[in-house]
């Protein structure tokens, strides 16, 4: 099978609170070698790019002009976000037709809405009505897809449940129709082991692959989503700074991505993306600050290089 690795290059990401600049812009010349490097031999590199509807100066995509690195067979991981306040469908629907219209030719995978079951400011699933706007945004993906002739893979991400009361995947699983399950290709997972949570290092690689089998046959077979359906790590990254080692960092990408490779064929997992390529502030106070694989002068990070050697080695699994 074949198995895609990618990453998000921009320096803008969002914390539990809003947005985190980065201290200097991006410089695209620099993304591009670093994207080029990383991607080495491999067919195809994912370039993840964030895009929210509607689209107002406040929310503008990250990172800008995504485009110019979808080249050299790399292909956007456009993710399309939902954030209408008033959770009305009709012009979002009209947004997500347009986007595959005009930009499905660079887009690998498009993803419909980000983090849809985590009720946070910064994230879709504080959106009223996100849930129909997933179920709808994905069948109004595929249908314009193929109404187009693209090959595109439409889907959707979550990220890990840990309140018993969460009615989420069977919320979603209610909403789906054969229409959603026809035109789904794929469920994502964000998740980001020993950040929030604490993992003893002897235990991460039994704590992933749990997490996993968990997200597989609990939380996406109860919407009703069948394990022919691929999940992907859409993000995941293990961010550097005081008490947390630029060394440290390159042992966990290197575990994490053996893991979830290892697990490809038994849970039909088909991708893994990092968060992100470059620090937003090598010097900043914060975790969210340090999550890159190159520090925020593009100088690489160990972590930089035991990622490429995956990619290298694992593309095909």
């Amino acid at each position: 099978m074949t198995f895609t690795f990618g990453i998000y290059p921009g320096g803008l990401l969002g914390d539990d609170t809003g947005t985190v600049a980065p201290v200097s812009p991006d410089d695209p010349d620099r993304i591009t070698a670093a994207l080029r490097d990383l991607q080495g031999g491999a067919p195809t590199l994912l370039v993840r790019a964030y895009r929210s509807y509607p689209e107002e100066p406040a929310t503008p995509p990250t990172p800008a002009g995504p485009e110019r690195y979808a080249v050299e067979g790399r292909r956007l991981d456009l993710v399309l976000q939902f954030r209408e306040p008033t959770g009305r469908l009709d012009g979002w629907l009209d947004f997500v037709r347009r986007t595959v219209r005009t930009e499905g030719h660079r887009i690998g995978v498009l993803q419909i809405c980000e983090e849809p079951n985590a009720d946070s400011p910064v994230l879709d699933g504080s959106v009223p009505n996100v849930r129909q706007a997933l179920v709808q945004g994905v069948v109004a993906a595929k249908e314009e897809a193929l109404a187009c002739g693209l090959d595109l893979a439409v889907g959707f991400n979550a990220v890990l449940t840990f309140d018993p009361a969460d009615t989420f995947w069977p919320d979603l699983g209610a909403l789906a129709d054969e229409r959603f399950h026809r035109a789904l290709d794929y469920v994502g997972l964000d998740f980001f082991p020993d950040v929030f949570r604490p993992v003893p290092a002897e235990r991460l690689a039994e704590v992933v692959a749990a997490v996993l089998a968990g997200f597989r046959k609990e939380s996406v077979a109860a919407a009703g989503i069948g394990p022919a359906v691929p999940i992907r790590i859409c993000e995941h990254g293990w961010p550097t700074g005081p008490d947390r080692s630029e060394g440290r960092q390159a042992e966990v990408v290197e575990e994490v991505v053996r893991t979830v490779a290892g697990l490809a064929a038994e849970l039909n997992v088909t991708g893994y993306g990092h968060f992100g390529l470059r620090d937003a502030d090598s010097a900043g106070p914060g975790l969210f600050h340090h999550f890159g694989l190159l520090r925020d002068d593009y100088t690489p990070k160990p972590a930089f290089g035991v990622y490429r050697r995956l990619i290298a080695e694992l593309t095909a699994v």
